[in-house]
């Protein structure tokens, strides 16, 4: 056992201790305490209210009870980070792997790793992940190209396969295409840039077009959440979600709303429980030492 997860386990048992009354097990915790240290940055939320973050420092993954707030290291990782996150309906959570240039998938009940895939062996950035149209589909922020892990039947395959981004999309200095959803109609991507605040249509075989936003755009954008014909943009530095209406086609949509809250710090990525959003604070203005702190919020859905 290692010293920060010695420690992660010592912090979840004094959470366990000074923990909610019997009567908050039944409601939802709003503010969840991470380990010092962790510095997440992906969260995943399936069917079950618990929620699921990946460290950026080593690549830990960390679940959560939404009604307790008690938590513990569910797998190990690999020295790499554990950015973006996503869990299916089989209880499957594949996570991007940063700099590290991989992708993986965990067992989200017993932490055991499935699979394990190298997407690049150049300097890259494997940012996020989503599910859709049958695959799981990541970005790279350094280099224009997703990959997709095409799930015939569930299964998983046995590599990767390279999807070059064509068109509209233009990577310049900084943090490019960043996090990624489906379409309203389920027919292709969105994905953000988050040095030019652009989103982009992307079909299956990566061609690009602007959506066009009236001209607003989303700076800083990072993780997505699409509900129903609403996107939902994480803006991290300007602690604040967009809302922007889509067509069904994800061509054009308006930015109707930006919510902030005193809690956020650096919120990262998002996932939806119980008409309620969670965002881990990454914290990216605060040193991460061992002893910097770090907790998840919860919203109510604007």
């Amino acid at each position: 056992m290692s010293r920060r997860t010695l420690a992660i386990v010592i912090s979840t048992m004094l959470a366990v201790t000074l923990g909610a009354s019997p009567a908050a097990a039944h409601s939802p915790v709003r503010t969840l305490a991470l380990p010092a240290g962790f510095a997440p940055e992906g969260i995943a939320i399936g069917d079950k209210p618990y929620a699921y973050f990946g460290s950026r420092l080593d690549g830990d993954i960390y679940r959560v009870s939404l009604r307790t707030g008690q938590g513990s290291v569910l797998s190990q990782g690999p020295g790499t980070p554990s950015l973006g996150l996503k869990i299916d309906d089989r209880d499957r959570l594949f996570v991007a792997g940063g700099s590290g240039g991989n992708a993986r998938v965990i067992d989200a009940r017993s932490g055991a790793v499935l699979k394990s895939y190298t997407l690049q062996t150049v300097p890259s950035f494997i940012n996020d992940v989503v599910l859709t149209g049958g695959a799981a589909w990541y970005t790279d922020s350094t280099n224009p190209v997703l990959f997709t892990l095409p799930l015939q039947r569930g299964k998983l395959p046995a590599a990767a396969t390279r999807v070059p981004l064509t068109g509209a999309i233009v990577y310049a200095t900084g943090n490019n295409a960043n996090g990624i959803a489906a379409t309203p109609d389920g027919r292709a991507l969105i994905v953000v840039q988050s040095n030019t605040g652009k989103l982009f249509r992307t079909t299956y075989d990566g061609r690009t077009t602007e959506i066009d936003l009236g001209g607003e755009l989303v700076p800083n954008g990072d993780g997505l959440w699409l509900r129903g014909n609403d996107l939902y943009v994480v803006q991290n530095r300007l602690n604040l979600i967009a809302k922007i209406q889509l067509n069904r086609a994800g061509s054009a949509g308006k930015v109707v709303s930006r919510t902030t809250d005193p809690s956020f710090d650096v919120p990262t990525t998002i996932a939806e429980y119980g008409k309620r959003f969670y965002l881990p604070n990454a914290r990216f203005t605060t040193p991460a030492e061992p002893t910097t702190t770090y907790s998840a919020v919860s919203v109510r859905t604007p």
